[in-house]
């Protein structure tokens, strides 16, 4: 019996909600966000994933005003997750649980996620007792499913799951730009995740935004194939196509993309091999168009004691913007960078961040 309760396998992912001000994570625009929520509901849906960090730490918080208040809690499954990197003891733990439970007002959630493993942190993770210490929420009613999320090599991951045969699913970057790139290997990761035959949620399905901005070149090719559909449909629909996998996030930012993403995903079919294989085509073509790999979760920016908005200037760097006086206007300039490298320690994408700053400012500065 699946853990998952609804066969649909479209999420919606809370971390890159409306804003009111672009300028300000905080500013979620709330009215919009309910309306986003009802007709996810009302076209079938009911996975909900946020977590401690996003928005500023004010996504929990949001998740309350635009579901929990306003749905009983069997219309909806609620995901989210502990990061070791925001805590500094072994005890706040506890602390932030019992805070994500009042900010949620959820009672409980339905999926708990150890978040953001990777080589750097797996054994702080052991060292806190992260494991043990979630299994024991688990045993008291406070999460019903635990799993993990991921963003490190196969073999750390073949062997934290050898080591956890209690995690119940694993969150993973799976995307057809990243699927036989040596530093997210999604394909490795993915087919790892099979052999250990343990359901997968994947997040990043268009890495932050890069699989719906595409060349030209690349949109006339899916236009040719489907023409009705949108370009990042092919992005979701190739992730929530492969075996194992039982969900699918989407960080959807404004009504616009829920109206879309829930169109196709309704009544899902599978795309063939050929059309696969058209995404991987697809892939290529576009790993040659970007510049920094960066998918703007903003986990970077809340440790940065210069307060760079660095995902912005990454956005800046790759469209080739010429704003970046704007960009700038709230917080520190790429050359203000002082190497602290609290960002590289964080960064899921394990982005050179420091380097690229210096490349950003000398471009603009």
């Amino acid at each position: 019996m699946s853990i998952f309760t609804s066969d649909k396998k479209l999420g919606f992912g809370t971390m890159r909600l409306p804003l009111l001000d672009a300028t300000k994570e905080t500013s979620i625009d709330i009215e919009q966000a309910c309306r986003m929520v009802d007709h996810f509901i009302e076209q079938g849906f009911n996975y909900f994933d946020t977590a401690w960090m996003y928005h500023a730490f004010e996504s929990e918080n949001a998740v309350k005003k635009i579901l929990v208040d306003r749905y009983p809690r069997e219309a909806y499954t609620l995901a989210t997750k502990f990061h070791i990197g925001f805590v500094k003891s072994s005890e706040e733990k506890e602390t932030v649980f019992n805070t994500q439970l009042k900010k949620t007002g959820a009672g409980y959630f339905d999926y708990y996620l150890i978040h953001d493993i990777e080589t750097d942190n797996y054994e702080k993770y052991m060292e806190y007792d992260a494991f043990n210490w979630a299994l024991d929420k688990k045993a008291k009613g406070l999460i019903k499913h635990l799993g993990f999320s991921y963003h490190s090599d196969a073999v750390l991951l073949d062997r934290i799951l050898t080591e956890h045969p209690e995690m119940e699913f694993v969150q993973l970057q799976l995307n057809y730009l990243d699927w036989e790139s040596e530093k997210i290997q999604s394909r490795l990761n993915y087919e790892v995740a099979c052999k250990h035959n343990i359901p997968i949620v994947v997040m990043e399905p268009v890495k932050g935004g890069m699989l719906v901005n595409v060349p030209d070149s690349v949109k006339d090719m899916f236009k040719a194939r489907e023409p009705e559909l949108s370009v990042p449909s092919w992005a979701i629909r190739y992730v929530a196509s492969l075996d194992n996998v039982a969900m699918v996030l989407s960080g959807m930012s404004n009504m616009e993309q829920m109206i879309d993403n829930t169109s196709y995903m309704k009544e899902f079919k599978k795309l063939t091999e050929e059309e696969m294989e058209l995404c991987k085509t697809a892939g290529k073509i576009i790993s040659g168009d970007i510049k920094i790999p960066c998918t703007g979760c903003s986990y970077c920016t809340e440790g940065c004691p210069i307060n760079i908005s660095i995902p912005k200037l990454f956005a800046l760097y790759n469209r080739e913007g010429d704003n970046y006086d704007e960009v700038v206007a709230d917080g520190g300039r790429a050359g203000d960078c002082i190497g602290c490298g609290q960002c590289e320690g964080i960064c899921p994408q394990h982005l050179k961040v420091i380097d690229l700053l210096k490349d950003v400012a000398n471009k603009y500065e």
